[in-house]
Order: structure tokens, then sequence, then C-alpha cells
């Protein structure tokens, strides 16, 4: 285990959106395969790492970005840049767009879903596939990376649970609006965004579960997932699954 833990310096951590932060980090990325990767980062005074996925990255280092919803990511928030992190890497299987042979496909992200997505457009580009990129938040106050996406040349929709930017609504709403359920998918966001964008979509598409996750690499069980062939880890054998293997519950 010692070789996956990781010291990275912090170059910067920002405040991009209501209580959502970027922070860009110097360090080992050589570990990173496939976007929607994650990292499980170590907070003072706490047993249980924080698992964040990576947003970006390239030879020098790694950006991730988080929402403070409690003690550990409080604590992420004040950190200087010149300080230290220690991250456990290495961990989870991440989105593989070569999975499939159509060059259009949609990217589909709510709240702090929207990150991993970042590098995921950056990789179906470069493999010569036109990422149309629908980006839900609960209102105003809450978007970011619209930009970051348009600027990389991708369609970009946006959709607001209140109506105060884009189509108000749900990413799903837009999807059918829009006439994009015909598209290969891919999605990350809360389990309700995942559901209905399941539900509407006419095709396979690849799921990226965001859970309370306890050891971060499969040891615990504890954040498991049924599907068609058992229970699969969602640190582990996810955080992406198919669409085609997840058992739904019922509403």
């Amino acid at each position: 285990m010692g070789e996956r833990i990781k010291q990275y310096r912090i170059i910067s951590n920002w405040n991009l959106a209501d209580q959502v932060y970027e922070m860009e980090l110097e360090g080992d990325s050589s570990w990173i395969t496939h976007p929607g990767q994650f990292l499980n980062v170590t907070i003072d005074n706490a047993y249980l790492k924080r698992p964040i996925s990576i947003c970006d990255w390239n030879e020098n280092g790694l950006t991730i970005i988080y929402k403070v919803v409690g003690f550990g990511t409080k604590q992420m928030s004040q950190k200087q840049p010149g300080e230290r992190l220690e991250c456990l890497v290495g961990l989870g299987n991440g989105f593989t767009p070569e999975a499939f042979d159509e060059k259009k496909v949609l990217l589909v992200g709510g709240g702090v879903g929207v990150p991993p997505l970042y590098g995921l457009a950056k990789t179906c580009l470069k493999q010569g596939k036109q990422p149309v990129v629908i980006l839900g938040f609960t209102a105003e106050k809450d978007i970011f990376y619209i930009k970051k996406f348009a600027d990389l040349g991708c369609d970009v929709k946006l959709s607001t649970n209140d109506g105060s930017q884009g189509v108000k609504g749900f990413v799903s709403d837009v999807m059918v609006q829009e006439g994009l359920t015909n598209l290969p998918y891919f999605a990350c966001g809360p389990m309700p965004m995942l559901k209905a964008v399941w539900r509407v979509s006419n095709a396979p598409g690849q799921l990226s579960f965001e859970e309370r996750m306890g050891c971060g690499f499969g040891a615990c069980m504890g954040c498991s997932c049924e599907t068609i062939s058992g229970p699969k880890r969602i640190c582990k054998e996810g955080p992406v699954l198919s669409s085609q293997e997840v058992l739904w519950t019922k509403d």
C-alpha cells in the first residue's frame, strides 16, 4: 500500500462556485490511465479519507474539484498554496470512450459529478469524437466550468433546477427536449440523476456513481452496487459501470 500513498504540493486552491473549490496539485500523475478515476485525500484527525474524482491531469500533476459538505472538505478548502496534501492514488476504473464506435457522444454531469467529465471530454476529442455536454446544477450560484468545456470545442447545454440559467429542470429534460436520447452516453452525478438519464436514454452508456467509501480499495464492501452479475464495489470495479449491468431498485 505504501507505494500508492503520494504527497502532492498544492499550487492553487480557489472558490469556483457556491461551496465548490478547484485545487491544482503538483506531483505524480502517471497512475491515471482513464478519465473518471479518483484518489482518496488524507484528512487530519480523521480516520476515513475523502474520495475525490480527477478533473484533469498532465505530466506535472492533476486538478481536483470538490464541494464543502463537512469537516473533511472544509479542512481541504482551508489549505494554502505550498502546503502538502497526502493522497491514496491509483483508485477506480474510469470511463472508456473507445468502447463506442460512434463519433458523436453525450456527456451528462450534475453538480460535483461534472469534474470527471472534463478530462473525459479531452479524451473524447483526442479520439476524434464530438462530445455534446449537458451540465446540470441546482441554481445559478452553483454553476462552474461551462466556459472550460466550451473552450475545448464541446457543444454545451445547461439546466438548473430553478431555471435561473439554461433549461428549467433536469439534465434528463434537456436530453429529451434536444433529441439526444439516442446517443451513447457517459454520466456522473447523484443516483436520482443517473437513474433519470438511464430511463430516458435509448442507447448504451457508462455511469459513474457517487458513493460514500470506507476503505477506497474494495476491502470493506461498504459501497457495493447491485448488478446483473452480483454486487460490484464502486471503489474497485467502479466507479464507472455499464448502464446495461446495473440493477435499479424500485422507487
